[in-house]
């Protein structure tokens, strides 16, 4: 049988009861390079879900039950498979076996092909349906966000949500990189609402929360009576109950070494072994990570394995910061306003067009989340809806934040409006500039000249302010 299937089919493949690949035959290995891997070895031994996209080899290991006829579609294109559970002489499952029938059923099963792609697109709105269903209930361990979320249309805005978007369609791990408060776990939900997990589980852990001894078991769980005081029926860890979706490891820079070193077997084998078990457990998880830290200055001075950072960093995407996206400020405070208002009982607070230039004129270290807080205690501080600049700049100096004072209001130039209107039309990038010298002279005076503070508190390089001041 098995030499009727090698010589008949157009692949074949071993899996073994860990699903991983074991074996392929000649047949297969043309596959390979559409599949994204140049060597054998970069495919056989590893977990199957992770070098073949759709496989349901999983579950026949896990039913014992064969699919006989089945559609395929993955990198390498469209394909007639079956699949096929292997037993030991006392009919326990040891493996399976996948068979690529055709690999051109385009040409010859067309009216399948048609009712498959049309199936396919009902299952994709369905599940697309469900996520947003369950982001309007709250339930539990789901995305609670989309890109929508993700507010603003800035060059650096659209292009992080390109990037985002695309590494939605992709199952390689994701590691997102930005200071704290830029929305690095918003992303992550979006990511995982837009991807073919949607309907899977969600499960974030943050990293610099938990203690290092509790770590381990909050990754992989522990057996029944694993340690003092351990659960009597055991605890599935976040791996466990990821399984099918996504796991979001946030700050990931604050691993402990000896930690580092299970996780990395953990994503290269797809399995776990749970404490005080000696039993082997696979899962199949979508890993996105986040840190605010140099993971590569980290990698360099020994305090992260260079093999993990380089397993993490498949699909890295910088999130930017909020100075980086100033144009985004108005509609942030819209958003950020009326969840204020929807919290507190109050009225969706009103900036003034003076709040309005103050706030986009700051550095913003904390980024979104520090411009909330600022919105926050000012709306609990004013008497009205309605906040001015004076309110915004009396919160920033109680928080003990730089200050950057916002140019000449444009009511400053209204008497010499008729006078001199082309001023009033000066291109962007005239604008812009003049914009950033106010800054960068108010910061000159508060720092009394210490170049090195300017440049920490206006959030740039020391070359780049060097490069401001000489144009001036």
């Amino acid at each position: 049988m098995f030499e009727l299937f090698a010589n008949a089919s157009e692949g074949m493949m071993l899996v073994d009861r860990q699903a991983r690949v074991v074996w392929i035959n000649d047949q297969y290995r043309r596959f390979l390079p559409a599949l994204g891997f140049e060597r054998e070895e970069d495919f056989v031994g590893h977990p199957v879900s992770r070098v073949v996209q759709n496989t349901q080899l999983h579950q026949v290991l896990e039913t014992g039950k064969p699919i006989l006829i089945d559609l395929l579609t993955n990198r390498a294109g469209t394909f007639v498979v079956s699949r096929i559970p292997l037993r030991d002489g006392s009919g326990q499952v040891i493996g399976a076996l996948g068979i690529v029938l055709f690999d051109h059923p385009e040409t010859t099963l067309q009216p399948l092909i048609e009712k498959f792609a049309l199936l396919q697109r009902d299952l994709d709105d369905a599940r697309r349906e469900l996520a947003t269903q369950r982001l309007k209930t709250g339930k539990q361990r789901q995305s609670k966000y989309t890109f929508a979320s993700f507010v603003g249309l800035s060059p650096a805005t659209v292009e992080v949500k390109r990037q985002a978007r695309r590494a939605a369609q992709s199952t390689s791990p994701v590691l997102l990189l930005g200071e704290t408060g830029t929305g690095k776990e918003l992303l992550a939900h979006a990511i995982h609402a837009a991807s073919n997990r949607a309907s899977g589980p969600f499960i974030g852990v943050n990293i610099a929360a938990v203690p290092d001894t509790l770590l381990e078991s909050e990754f992989f769980g522990f057996a029944p009576g694993a340690f003092t005081g351990a659960d009597r029926k055991g605890r599935d860890g976040k791996f466990r109950l990821a399984d099918g979706g996504t796991l979001f490891l946030d700050e990931i820079g604050d691993m402990p070494m000896a930690l580092q070193s299970k996780l990395l077997r953990a994503l290269q084998e797809g399995e776990i072994e749970p404490l005080g078990s000696n039993k082997l457990i696979p899962f199949d998880a979508r890993v996105i990570a986040a840190t605010s830290r140099d993971l590569q200055q980290m990698v360099r001075a020994g305090l992260f394995r260079e093999d993990l950072f380089y397993r993490l960093n498949v699909l890295p995407i910088r999130v930017p910061p909020l100075r980086e996206r100033r144009g985004d400020i108005a509609a942030l405070l819209e958003v950020l306003g009326e969840d204020v208002a929807l919290r507190s009982g109050l009225p969706s607070p009103e900036l003034t067009p003076g709040a309005l230039r103050l706030l986009e004129v700051q550095p913003w270290r904390g980024n979104i989340r520090e411009l909330r807080n600022v919105l926050e205690q000012a709306a609990m501080r004013s008497d009205g809806p309605a906040i001015d600049d004076q309110q915004i700049e009396r919160v920033l100096r109680d928080s003990g934040a730089p200050l950057m004072q916002a140019p000449a209001q444009p009511e400053a130039v209204a008497s010499v409006a008729h006078a001199d209107a082309p001023d009033l039309l000066r291109p962007l990038a005239v604008q812009i500039a003049e914009l950033e010298r106010n800054a960068i002279r108010a910061a000159m005076v508060k720092y009394e000249g210490n170049k090195v503070a300017v440049a920490k508190g206006l959030g740039i390089s020391r070359a780049t302010l060097y490069e401001r001041i000489r144009s001036d």
